[in-house]
């Protein structure tokens, strides 16, 4: 087990902590510890991943349980978090908001698969990388929404967290479903090039007639009696 994978290991055993602590009634939200708790978690999690894809590739260290395994953490990373803020706090995050957004992550694995048992990859866009970074933002903000609805700072200025939470919410929705038709377009364009180039294949082929065998000399005469 190299660094990377342990790394990755690591995100994944963090999911359960972070869904107890917003569960639990352990601990007081009276001081914003409950909240204050978990978006640290969460935050640390979520830079885990962009860390063991940097180590894998500096050190060299790029295996095929690390390309099974992350792909797999952030999928159930940013779904406990949604299902999770289901419970926690509705108002900002109904169900079917949750269904979007987890439902673009199995979308996008789904395609993934299909194009790699068809012999070929579809490569993160930029949009999905984006997509990722919005999604930290807006679960963090909702969860820290819970406590505060605003934040006091400088003197007089009122830092708005409530409006800063329903905004990048919604943010999300919208990137979750561009970046998902993103995909999906990628995915048919290839999918339509591999079956145009196979008919052109066959028409190909049809084409070619096979060339008769010579025939041996006199066969065409008719026997003498």
């Amino acid at each position: 087990m190299n660094l990377p994978n342990s790394i990755t290991l690591v995100r994944i055993c963090s999911i359960p902590l972070f869904i107890w602590i917003l569960s639990s009634n352990s601990f007081s939200s009276v001081h914003g510890v409950k909240e204050l708790l978990a978006s640290a978690i969460f935050i640390a999690a979520a830079m885990t991943d962009g860390i063991d894809g940097y180590l894998a590739r500096k050190r060299g260290q790029i295996t095929t349980m690390g390309i099974l395994l992350d792909p797999v953490a952030d999928k159930l990373l940013i779904a406990a978090a949604f299902v999770t803020l289901v419970q926690f706090n509705p108002v900002l995050v109904p169900a079917w908001i949750a269904v979007i957004v987890i439902g673009r992550e199995f979308l996008v694995s789904g395609l993934r698969s299909i194009a790699a048992s068809g012999g070929f990859t579809i490569e993160a866009s930029q949009l999905g990388k984006f997509k990722m970074v919005v999604q930290i933002v807006s679960v963090v903000a909702v969860i820290l929404d819970h406590r505060w609805k605003e934040w006091l700072v400088y003197g007089n200025f009122v830092f708005p967290l409530h409006w800063i939470a329903t905004a990048a919410i919604w943010f999300v929705v919208c990137v979750s479903l561009i970046s998902g038709i993103d995909y999906f377009v990628a995915f048919w364009s290839k999918i339509d090039r591999r079956v145009t180039k196979r008919r052109r294949r066959a028409f190909v082929l049809s084409r070619r007639k096979t060339q008769p065998a010579p025939r041996p000399a006199g066969a065409d005469v008719a026997p003498t009696t």
